[in-house]
């Protein structure tokens, strides 16, 4: 399905020509006449993007756009305000109630169907990141996301680039009472600059006499390190066709010329904890895919990816004809410390036995958590003898390591078992690796533990 537009006017005629422009663009439409009604449907539909009315009786535009952006669900739909209001201060007004944009009427066809692009464009990047946070918070490994609309941003590292020496001043001491500002009037410096630091925006005017603005903001966003760093660009009132280009070009915001300074302040900050908001998903997507292979005691791999990459390391080691071995190595009489000392002593036993294993092993081999008191070590390009030199190397560090506890009794001393098996070429799999190393690891336990086996390899 294509994107969702909320329409919200109480002129029915108002209505009607914008879901004529938006459905010939291709465009689904719902509608709302006041902000009551707005309210309900957003809960219900869930649109991509707002064109809402300011002037509405019972609950005005100002009001309906702060309750969305102050409810979770919602907050991260686009809302753009649509009025025949002029004054600056009303726009500051709806930048503060969360709006992302403006359009004023009667409108502009271009300036519309660029805004809806390009905010439909952020909608679904954010629509993609809230949905793996929501799984993550759902399999109980994150905590819920934070409205970003409420979030304090002051501090923020800010770039503005503009060659006109008087604009740059008066913007760099506006933004640099709430901010820390860089103000750069040598345009030719500033991707270097932007490169070698960590802004959380940058400002860039595109009327620059010695360099084209749009064409540094394209070379900016092109750039790994900066392609999600917020622009905002500087444009002249008149200058439509840069506007548009702009925004066309993924550009996230404007201002135009002469600048108010306390709208500035409102999309600064709007952008701002946008960012910071997409940053947090992001480093919750990768804490979640952390926490979804690694084991939570030990900082291990778990035995979910040990299964995946085990079965992919075969195949490979198959495939190119490399030798492949396995330990699994289960730690002697490990009950009898629970039961002895309780299952927190247990734990940080097992914590400093995965750091002995780690430290035994090399960069290359993969060290895994088993489950209980068992763990794996996968040996690509390793022949069964130096496996075996290797495991009984494992073997007598734990042997002779005193493992330090927080009980009374200071230290324990323990023993592991060990068996270990080596890739057959003549069709073996993954699981029956596993299985020969199991087996060895049963025989050694049967036949007096702190000792290593080998398999059979058949």
């Amino acid at each position: 399905m294509t994107a969702l537009i909320l329409v919200v006017d109480d002129v029915p005629a108002n209505v009607k020509l914008l879901e004529a422009k938006l459905n010939n663009e291709y465009y689904d439409v719902v509608t709302a006449k006041d902000g009551f009604e707005a309210l309900a449907v957003m809960k219900e539909r869930h649109p991509d993007l707002v064109l809402l009315d300011v002037m509405m009786p019972g609950m005005d535009g100002f009001e309906t756009c702060k309750k969305i952006k102050e409810d979770e669900s919602m907050s991260h739909t686009p809302v753009v305000m649509v009025t025949a209001l002029t004054d600056v201060q009303d726009r500051i007004r709806g930048l503060d109630a969360g709006a992302d944009d403006f359009l004023t009427k009667p409108i502009n066809d271009t300036a519309l169907f660029a805004r809806v692009k390009s905010l439909i464009r952020m909608k679904g990047l954010l629509d993609e990141l809230r949905l793996r946070d929501k799984t993550g918070s759902q399999m109980g490994i994150l905590d819920e996301g934070q409205n970003s609309f409420t979030s304090d941003v002051s501090g923020a590292r800010i770039l503005v680039v503009d060659d006109d020496s008087v604009q740059l001043k008066r913007l760099a001491q506006v933004l640099g009472a709430h901010y820390q500002v860089e103000a750069v009037d040598q345009p030719e410096s500033a991707q270097n600059i932007a490169e070698a630091n960590d802004f959380d925006l940058v400002i860039v005017s595109t009327m620059m006499t010695d360099m084209d603005g749009l064409r540094l903001a394209s070379h900016l966003k092109s750039h790994e390190n900066l392609r999600h760093v917020p622009i905002i660009m500087i444009v002249d009132e008149d200058d439509e066709r840069a506007l548009l280009k702009g925004l066309e070009m993924g550009l996230n915001d404007y201002l135009v010329t002469p600048v108010d300074h306390n709208e500035m302040l409102a999309r600064v900050k709007t952008q701002i904890r946008r960012k910071r908001f997409q940053e947090a998903l992001k480093s919750n997507y990768k804490q979640s895919i952390s926490m979804a292979i690694t084991d939570g005691l030990t900082g291990l791999y778990n035995r979910h990816y040990l299964n995946t990459h085990l079965n992919n390391m075969v195949r490979e080691s198959l495939a190119k004809n490399k030798p492949l071995s396995l330990l699994i190595m289960d730690m002697d009489h490990f009950k009898q410390v629970n039961d002895t000392y309780g299952h927190d002593v247990g734990d940080q036993v097992l914590q400093a036995l995965s750091k002995v294993i780690v430290n035994a092993t090399r960069g290359s081999d993969l060290v895994a958590r088993f489950g209980g008191e068992e763990f794996v070590v996968l040996m690509p390009e390793t022949d069964f003898k130096p496996a075996l030199d290797a495991a009984e190397r494992i073997r007598r560090t734990v042997e002779k390591t005193p493992f330090v506890v927080t009980h009374e009794v200071g230290q324990i001393l323990k023993t592991i078992s060990i068996g270990a098996s080596t890739l057959n070429h003549m069709g073996d799999s993954g699981e029956a690796l596993l299985k020969r190393a199991d087996t060895a690891l049963y025989q050694a336990k049967n036949g007096g533990r702190n000792k290593v086996v080998a398999a059979e390899n058949v």
